[in-house]
């Protein structure tokens, strides 16, 4: 039976896309925040740069599931596996070439937006489309976190700014590292769900090196420091006062928590929806810090 419209849309991983279009969203709202020490504004570019980091994430969410099956990641018993290809939904060659596709979109709308701009956006885009290929490489190496932490939050957040004033805004690679924490909770909390699996296949990711108490801990410390990172921020008179408007998402953040302290490697089921869980986190606070800042140009 030949996939549906649903599948090659579930393929994709949509429920992840917050991770990439929310730090792109978070740098539009900063320069509207500063908008008037700005000589020139683009806003479409910004939304072009939002897409395009969207079509990367697919992209790499599809390479990422080819090479998790083929490395035998991915399998039919694994809970958090993906079922497009266990399943035999789709063949693998397949999903690997939609992705590359998907980055293709990617690459070619980067390219646009160079021309419209300048080279800076070049190795901004170079070190994506690099990371976006060979992501799965870096998390078997237990460097997944620290790829994810750089691109979903710092290089989209400076790309899309970039893109939109046609300068580097570089006060938004430190402003986006609270959305930067909840992002790379979204990985973290698959890889500890996965562990058993992940080590049954061989690989080492970040997860597997702390353990189950150490991994509680880092989601944990990335939680609350998001939270913590807002507030500093505020204290430093670098935004808004109104970006504490991410308090109000505090009680999802509360039960994400919760629910990690419970994680065990024989009993992954217990968080086998923290990762979707936490992309919900990730949207619902970067609204609220993007709203609290685009507000603050009035005040």
């Amino acid at each position: 039976m030949s996939p549906t419209t649903k599948n090659w849309i579930i393929a994709t991983r949509p429920w992840s896309f917050p991770a990439s279009a929310m730090p792109a969203l978070f740098a539009m709202a900063y320069v509207f925040y500063m908008q008037d020490s700005i000589e020139s504004i683009h806003w479409g570019y910004g939304v072009a740069a939002l897409l395009g980091a969207v079509l990367f994430q697919a992209s790499g969410n599809l390479i990422g599931d080819y090479f998790d099956y083929m490395y035998k990641v991915d399998r039919k018993e694994s809970l958090g596996s993906s079922r497009m290809l266990v399943d035999g939904v789709f063949t693998p060659k397949t999903i690997f070439w939609f992705g590359l596709i998907v980055l293709c979109m990617g690459i070619l709308l980067g390219l646009f937006l160079w021309s419209q701009t300048g080279n800076d956006l070049l190795w901004i885009g170079i070190v994506g489309a690099l990371g976006t290929f060979f992501y799965y490489k870096l998390k078997y190496m237990a460097l997944g976190d620290v790829l994810i932490f750089v691109i979903y939050g710092p290089l989209i957040a400076l790309g899309t700014a970039f893109v939109i004033t046609n300068q580097l805004y570089w006060e938004v690679v430190v402003l986006s590292i609270p959305i930067a924490f909840l992002v790379v909770n979204i990985l973290h909390a698959n890889n500890t769900r996965d562990m058993r699996d992940d080590k049954l296949a061989n690989i080492k990711t970040q997860a597997l090196l702390l353990g189950e108490k150490g991994s509680r801990i880092q989601y944990t410390f990335l939680a609350i420091g998001a939270y913590v990172a807002v507030a500093i921020f505020v204290l430093l008179n670098m935004i808004s006062p109104l970006a504490l408007l991410v308090i109000v998402t505090l009680p999802l953040a509360k039960k994400n928590i919760n629910l990690i302290k419970q994680a065990k490697i024989d009993k992954p089921e217990i968080i086998k929806d923290l990762d979707a869980m936490s992309a919900q986190l990730v949207m619902a606070f970067t609204l609220m810090y993007a709203l609290g800042i685009f507000n603050g140009y009035w005040i």
